[in-house]
């Protein structure tokens, strides 16, 4: 039987009308920076869970999420709707295999995401792993519209910290806007757009990859690297592309 936690929410952050980020104050939480964990209300006598990514980093509080609500669904708008003060369950097992235990080193490791699939790379970028053991590192964030490029605070932040190390790339696939790249990722991997943005070149003895978010964007990439050289990645096979579909 799943043991659950019990956390209080101390501000839910509406970055549109639909994306939310919930922070909570509650017992500590043990996790890897990428996995995640079921968060649940009880509704109608039964207790309904979702799966989240963890946004902050193992050891910090609170804990934040990131999330979009689901059009119709049972859980997602009553998460949105949580007031300062109310409370939810965690389950307290994190799970989940995008952590960077589990990817081998290299030159330039690549994280690649769509929508709330970013939010395991933010929890990983704010540990130190990333940085001792990758010369540079490049986050990917694909999106429908401009103002769904969330956590800019943060991604300047790192930029600053980690300057000629860290660069990010966004893409836009229903708007437009300066300092972003039009249309699908897969489709700027293939073309060369994405290496060219990132400043690195993608290549085998060089790369890593992981992946994470919308399951045809996580199919479509993973076809185009593999195009270039690239395989899957797998402990007895090891490879440069690690993924995670986030539905």
């Amino acid at each position: 039987m799943s043991e659950w936690l019990e956390g209080r929410v101390i501000e839910n952050r509406h970055w549109t009308p639909a994306l939310f980020s919930l922070r909570l104050a509650g017992p500590p939480l043990a996790f890897e920076a990428g996995q995640f964990v079921k968060i649940a209300l009880d509704i109608g006598g039964e207790r309904v869970a979702r799966a989240f990514s963890i946004v902050s980093p193992p050891g910090e509080l609170p804990l934040e999420f990131y999330g979009i609500v689901v059009p119709d669904g049972l859980l997602s708008p009553r998460l949105a709707c949580l007031q300062p003060g109310d409370s939810l369950y965690l389950n307290a097992k994190a799970t989940g295999f995008l952590v960077l235990s589990e990817v081998p080193p290299a030159e330039e490791l690549w994280m690649l995401a769509t929508g709330t699939g970013i939010a395991p790379f933010l929890s990983i970028l704010r540990t130190p792993t990333p940085w001792e053991r990758y010369a540079g590192v490049v986050l990917v964030h694909g999106v429908r519209r401009h103002e769904e490029l969330v956590y800019r605070g943060l991604l300047d932040e790192l930029e600053q910290r980690h300057a000629g190390r860290f660069r990010t790339v966004s893409f836009l696939s229903r708007d437009t806007a300066p300092g972003t790249l039009a249309g699908r990722i897969p489709a700027a991997i293939a073309d060369g757009r994405l290496a060219a943005a990132a400043g690195f070149p993608i290549a085998a003895e060089r790369s890593q990859f992981m992946l994470c978010g919308n399951p045809d964007m996580v199919k479509d990439a993973t076809e185009a690297l593999v195009a270039q050289g690239l395989r899957k990645h797998r402990r007895r096979a090891p490879g440069q592309i690690t993924a995670e579909r986030f539905w």
